[in-house]
């Protein structure tokens, strides 16, 4: 590794651009597009804070290049663990970064997409913190807080330089959780855990008193993000009220299911306003084929998940090879390939390319674009024999 783990890392579509002042095109786009209804306007974000931990003590030991170096590969993976998801960098703060979620781009989800966000970069970090530790015996850590509250949206120009006025301590309570979070840690506020509970594994630390706010405040670890990615997935874990009515719809989905066990493939889409009961109806089917012994396997198209690629059809092979959250890159390699040698063993030269389509592949071993080509094509041919 040696100095390349300075590297900025620059993403492919931005080639030589400073990250600190990149916006990715389809945002600035959404951001002028709307300006003007935002201006003024008071709505409510996730704040995300994260800066480097112990910064000055790390520069020490560096030489002016190499600390620019590391701050600019650092800087790369946070932009584009916040861009990932649809939020905008505020602002950056030395060695850190303030980001909003919810504006000046409007979501509902804005707290989820916050959380997903640091936890992408947690992610993403640790993995560069052990090759910093392995590679240049530096010992690299950061941390990240959230808060949820309400901004005023100000005059946002055409070069995207916004301003942004706190209401109710909103960023002063994220700043105060990224001061109080230890080493590679995430914390946030009882403020954004009431948005979040049930999509993420939380962890209660009690309450602190921060500055301002009259009193104290609950604060949340971070964990992981929950299977659950509905409002329909979390009431289930809550407990669901009894089901009834929709035998029409019902006769329908079970009609298909019935031509589909015959070997006539069936897709059935299920439409109505918002509210109807679409999600309990698709539950209720699903709950019931499994009562019936028959294999089942679930994708979404979670809003958050807008701008990464072909993700139901990441989650349909997640689920389908058993590959959790707490998997590690060699553990998820082992199930990809038991279950694709038990198909068929023919499947094993077509190994490598799925292991980079679900991102679990070596480094070492990357495939060139013709590997990958001809081995898709083996694939999709083998996969048609089966099938």
């Amino acid at each position: 590794m040696g100095a390349n783990a300075f590297a900025p890392m620059k993403s492919d579509s931005h080639p030589g651009r400073d990250v600190r002042a990149y916006t990715p095109q389809h945002l600035a786009d959404k951001i002028l597009q709307s300006k003007s209804a935002l201006e003024g306007e008071r709505k409510q974000v996730t704040v995300l804070f994260a800066d480097i931990r112990g910064s000055m003590q790390l520069a020490t030991q560096l030489d002016p290049e190499q600390w620019h170096q590391l701050l600019e590969r650092y800087f790369v993976i946070l932009t584009e663990a916040v861009h990932r998801f649809e939020g905008t960098v505020n602002q950056y703060t030395g060695d850190g970064i303030m980001a909003l979620f919810g504006a000046p781009i409007a979501h509902e989800d804005h707290a989820q997409r916050a959380c997903y966000a640091a936890l992408h970069a947690r992610d993403q970090l640790r993995a560069f913190a052990d090759e910093l530790r392995l590679s240049q015996g530096l010992n690299f850590s950061f941390r990240l807080g959230l808060n949820s509250g309400d901004v005023v949206v100000g005059k946002i120009g055409d070069d995207l330089r916004m301003d942004y006025t706190a209401q109710g301590h909103a960023v002063g309570i994220a700043q105060r959780m990224e001061q109080l979070a230890g080493a590679d840690r995430i914390y946030l506020s009882e403020h954004t855990q009431r948005l979040v509970t049930g999509y993420f594994k939380l962890r209660d630390l009690g309450s602190s008193t921060i500055a301002g706010a009259g009193t104290a405040i609950g604060v949340y670890e971070l964990e992981t993000a929950n299977t659950a990615h509905t409002r329909l997935a979390v009431s289930r874990a809550r407990g669901l009220s009894r089901f009834v009515g929709r035998n029409d719809e019902t006769r329908t989905l079970t009609s298909a299911l019935e031509r589909a066990r015959l070997g006539h493939g069936q897709v059935v889409g299920v439409v109505g306003e918002p509210g109807v009961g679409k999600s309990r109806l698709c539950f209720e089917f699903i709950e019931d084929c499994r009562r019936q012994g028959i294999s089942v396997i679930e994708a979404s198209c979670p809003a958050h998940g807008r701008n990464i690629p072909l993700i139901p059809i990441l989650e349909l092979f997640r689920h389908y090879f058993g590959i959790t959250g707490l998997d590690t890159a060699a553990q998820s390699q082992q199930k990809i390939a038991g279950a694709m040698v038990l198909l068929d063993p023919a499947l094993q030269d077509t190994l490598p390319v799925l292991f980079e389509f679900m991102g679990v592949a070596s480094p070492d071993r990357a495939l060139s674009m013709l590997d990958v080509e001809a081995r898709q094509r083996r694939l999709f041919a083998l996969l048609r024999e089966i099938y």
